[in-house]
């Protein structure tokens, strides 16, 4: 039976894709883009950003909440990125000696970092933010000082002056847009990464099959109720892992594709922001800590990156700086995970209080009869 349609319920479950759609539409036109300069980066932007989004699918359907915990597979993938460079592997086989390398990495870091979650059950968006934090001492500790040093690195190019130690900023020249320019196609002044949409494609087609497999019900079935799914003989733990495992090597590869479109890296803080970003843009394509879609990480991705190219400009056209545009972008950034954040207790809250006095009336209704 189809649900009936009411305007409040709708509002409120897209209560932040209308926000950030009412912010988008009133800044474009002050912003004074060309509508062909802004289809070309939303393209580009897509094909670049996507799949680490895509990467935080999975926790969410097996009730983990956002993976900020994700930033662990970005690290693999740039150190990945390192190893490429330095063996000087040029365009798409740099890109897939740098995955070999990153997979086994975002593995065993997503297996640990699954452990420690099952352990802060009910707790895991922070517990994985903080975790976030805790690996960047190690990353630092590798990247800083043991490549080169105990790690062999073979190209001056890339080490510090005194010989181990990873560049600040490290120059990806050898596999810059190698994935993006693949399979080229211009329509008019509009290029676009195919290759990048491909790739995408496949992990759509993979997400889809992973949901109809038993591992994928049963990610579902643990999202729903840890509880039930156990007296089930779901291996509650088991599945939570997975999900994080699957995540983490996920976010590796959509880092890798990230950085090989910029074509540079700042060695020590382009993963820092990495969850906080792709968090920002599945929860502005409405989906919610507990629900998330493919939709949902098409349509948030696109608006997300929509305010970000239109409103820096139009924060200069109004206001003569581009600081104030800026300024703007990351408060309203930060201030849609708080806004979903909240929404989501409110909800949990009101279901709660709603079950509690469906509850109270059961006893009634039975007197009654």
């Amino acid at each position: 039976m189809k649900k009936p349609f009411y305007l409040r319920r709708f509002l409120g479950d897209n209560a932040v894709v209308m926000i950030f759609l009412a912010i988008t539409i009133a800044a474009t036109p002050i912003s004074g883009l060309n509508m062909t300069f802004i289809l070309q980066e939303i393209l580009s932007r897509i094909g670049r950003n996507c799949f680490l989004v895509f990467s935080l699918l999975l926790p969410i359907m097996a009730g983990m909440g956002i993976n900020f915990g994700m930033v662990l597979g970005a690290m693999a993938g740039q150190i990945g990125l390192i190893f490429a460079v330095d063996w000087n592997i040029v365009g798409v086989p740099g890109l897939i000696f740098a995955s070999l390398i990153a997979v086994p990495i975002a593995g065993f870091l997503g297996w640990l970092a699954g452990h420690i979650l099952n352990r802060a059950r009910g707790r895991e968006m922070v517990t994985g933010y903080m975790l976030g934090f805790f690996m960047d001492g190690f990353y630092q500790l590798i990247v800083l000082y043991m490549m080169g040093f105990i790690i062999p690195v073979h190209s001056l190019a890339i080490t510090l002056s005194r010989g181990h130690g990873i560049r600040n900023t490290l120059n990806l020249e050898t596999v810059r847009m190698s994935l993006d320019r693949l399979i080229p196609l211009q329509i008019g002044s509009i290029s676009l990464p195919v290759a990048n949409y491909l790739v995408i494609a496949v992990l759509c087609l993979f997400i889809i099959w992973f949901k109809r497999t038993k591992l994928g019900h049963d990610m579902r079935a643990v999202g729903q109720d840890q509880t039930v799914a156990h007296s089930a003989g779901i291996p509650v733990d088991q599945t939570r892992i997975v999900a994080i495992v699957i995540s983490t090597i996920l976010a590796s590869l959509g880092q890798i594709i990230f950085l090989q479109n910029m074509g540079n890296m700042a060695t020590y803080n382009a993963h820092r922001q990495t969850g906080f970003f792709a968090a920002a843009a599945i929860l502005v394509g409405g989906a919610s800590v507990t629900k998330a879609s493919i939709t949902n990480v098409f349509i948030g991705t696109v608006l997300l990156h929509l305010m970000y190219i239109v409103v820096p400009r139009a924060g200069v056209n109004l206001f003569g700086d581009a600081m104030i545009g800026e300024y703007f972008r990351d408060a309203f950034s930060f201030a849609i995970i708080a806004l979903a954040l909240v929404i989501h207790a409110w909800r949990s809250r009101a279901n709660a209080e709603q079950a509690r006095s469906a509850f109270r009336r059961a006893p009634d209704l039975a007197g009654a009869k």
